[in-house]
């Protein structure tokens, strides 16, 4: 295991803590809710979904995230504004966990945006996501609302490989990078996101976190386990290979340095949190010989040894 020579930052979000040295804090999981095919959700256009169900996925979250000692937020996913800011009072009235407004045009994560800080959430809501389609526009429109996290999805078309993440995030050519748009826009807590777009490029992802740890000290997280799900010739492998495959794929990000990982569908949670909880015990009990102890008294490695 390592330590990073860049010193790590670390943001609150909500209740939780996220970021610093491999062994300080566990990594942050986060299940995504809402999202296109989740059965919970009967008419995606009127944002009309099972709530029994709803609550019931988040509080398996929130008990997993309990007695694991791994912290844990929702990815909130919705196509247009109204059905976002729908489920975000959903999930504000049910959870105090902190929470991601995921929506894939700009005009739906402003309005969000706009909304969680006009009734009072704007210290557990993150923006997600600042990608390469980041304009003036957004920029502008970001600022208004005061929002100060977002995700920084750090896709580059030209270059999807490890040193081109961090070029898109930095900068490059003459070309203003998305880290300084993101502080344009008033963004005081950027979280990098590594791009992962199948199996074999989660090497890749967490190489990426790797480098951007080490040159920005940034907490920093990809999703490593959705991919999983669209390869095909998994199951083929065995009865359990799907969800053993998963697990390996967070693992390896985890010994990476990842401080968050998106890990798709939260009706996951009780077979990821287990896997991410010994992995987050594991570097943490390693990390002592290099002078680093865990800052929270639920750390895994008290929780689950």
């Amino acid at each position: 295991m390592f330590k990073f020579e860049k010193e790590q930052k670390i943001f609150e979000i909500g209740n939780i803590k996220i970021g610093g040295q491999p062994g300080e804090l566990p990594t942050v999981l986060i299940g995504s809710l809402f999202h296109v095919g989740h059965k919970i959700v009967k008419d995606r256009k009127l944002g009309i979904f099972n709530k029994k169900k709803a609550e019931h996925l988040i509080r398996m979250q929130e008990e997993m995230s309990e007695e694991t000692g791994v912290p844990c937020m929702i990815d909130v996913v919705a196509e247009s504004s109204k059905v976002l800011i729908k489920y975000i009072d959903f999930v504000s009235e049910v959870t105090d966990e902190p929470f991601l407004m995921n929506g894939q045009e700009m005009s739906v994560r402003i309005a969000a945006a706009n909304y969680a800080v006009e009734v009072g959430l704007q210290e557990k809501a993150v923006y997600n996501s600042i990608n390469y389609t980041l304009s003036q526009e957004e920029i502008g429109a970001i600022k208004e609302t005061g929002l100060k996290a977002a995700v920084i999805q750090a896709f580059n078309p030209r270059d999807p490989r490890s040193q081109g993440v961090i070029h898109v995030l930095k900068g490059d050519a003459g070309k203003e990078g998305l880290f300084e748009g993101a502080y344009k826009a008033g963004i005081e807590k950027p979280l990098p996101f590594m791009p992962i777009l199948d199996v074999p490029s989660i090497g890749s992802g967490a190489q990426g976190i790797y480098l951007a740890k080490q040159e920005f000290g940034l907490p920093t997280g990809t999703a490593p386990v959705g991919v999983v799900g669209r390869w095909r010739k998994v199951e083929k492998l065995g009865q359990c290979a799907k969800k053993t495959c998963r697990s390996g794929a967070v693992a390896l990000v985890q010994t990476m340095g990842a401080n968050f990982i998106i890990y798709g569908s939260i009706a996951r949670a009780k077979e990821i949190f287990p896997a991410c909880a010994m992995i987050d015990a594991i570097i943490a009990y390693d990390a002592r010989n290099r002078g680093i102890r865990p800052l929270t008294k639920k750390h895994p490695l008290y929780k689950i040894f």
